[in-house]
């Protein structure tokens, strides 16, 4: 069985190799060492301090009131417990609203530990990803469901269904790695169209809800251990735990499903 232990430390030159060669990466959130530890120890590739926390740790109801101060706290403790997998941070709700006030915080959050930032949308987004790049700041993408953007939204929906959702979509899935993103989170899309996008990209993708097509696959970690959250469950959630039997065999079982192609399956896809 692979586990990132086996390999050398993960580098962002290393994304574009793994799609290459068509291997899977593997994705969890992870909020503090101990957990990381585990996460990277069976077989984790990526772990992501998601603004996430804010629903699953602090107990609101979206990730809008996650601060920058917030995310460069759990990035210390994350990378505290890391020693292969790569860290990539999220930057909040408000601090990539300009070039300049998203370059303060990716470097705040690079000197906490992280190795890459990611950052939700395209259109004036375009802008602060070429900032960045140029600035020698690794960017992964987020498209599809962006969670910062639940008001203009209405709420957390499937997104690309109809004709002109799914063509702006492709082409912002273009346009993102044309200004410099190396990493493309894909999240609430339907299967057919992640994996148009997928095909199409020159940059790896990575599926929540988006079908097994996509470079790779994350869930929140407390989605994937079946914690109650106080929020409806996603269809694209499995419990890992009630499979895996412990923590480490949760994570394992997940790594292994992720990489043999076994999840996501149709139950925990949309159409």
């Amino acid at each position: 069985m692979y586990t990132s232990t086996d390999a050398k430390p993960w580098t962002v030159p290393m994304l574009a190799d793994a799609k290459g060669e068509g291997r899977k990466l593997v994705m969890l959130t992870a909020y503090d060492a101990g957990f990381a530890r585990v996460l990277e120890e069976n077989g984790t590739d990526l772990v992501l301090v998601g603004d996430s926390l804010g629903m699953v740790v602090q107990g609101h109801d979206s990730t809008l009131p996650v601060s920058v101060a917030d995310i460069a706290y759990h990035v210390q403790c994350v990378a505290r417990g890391l020693d292969k997998a790569l860290l990539i941070a999220d930057l909040p709700f408000g601090a990539d609203a300009t070039p300049e006030r998203a370059f303060e915080a990716s470097m705040r959050f690079l000197q906490a530990g992280a190795a890459m930032v990611k950052l939700e949308g395209a259109g004036h987004k375009l802008e602060v990803i070429r900032f960045l790049v140029d600035r020698e700041i690794p960017v992964c993408a987020h498209l599809g469901l962006t969670p910062q953007s639940v008001l203009r939204l209405g709420g957390y929906k499937v997104q690309g269904r109809e004709d002109k959702a799914a063509a702006r979509l492709r082409e912002d899935a273009r346009l993102v790695a044309e200004a410099g993103a190396t990493l493309l989170v894909l999240e609430c899309v339907p299967s057919a169209l992640a994996s148009a996008i997928t095909h199409a990209s020159t940059i790896p993708t990575i599926g929540i809800g988006a079908g097994a097509d996509c470079d790779g696959q994350v869930l929140v970690l407390h989605d994937l251990l079946g914690a109650n959250t106080g929020h409806r469950r996603p269809k694209f959630v499995k419990d890992f735990l009630a499979e895996g039997g412990s923590l480490a065999g949760a994570v394992r079982a997940y790594s292994e499903a992720v990489r043999s192609g076994a999840f996501p399956d149709a139950a925990h896809a949309y159409e």
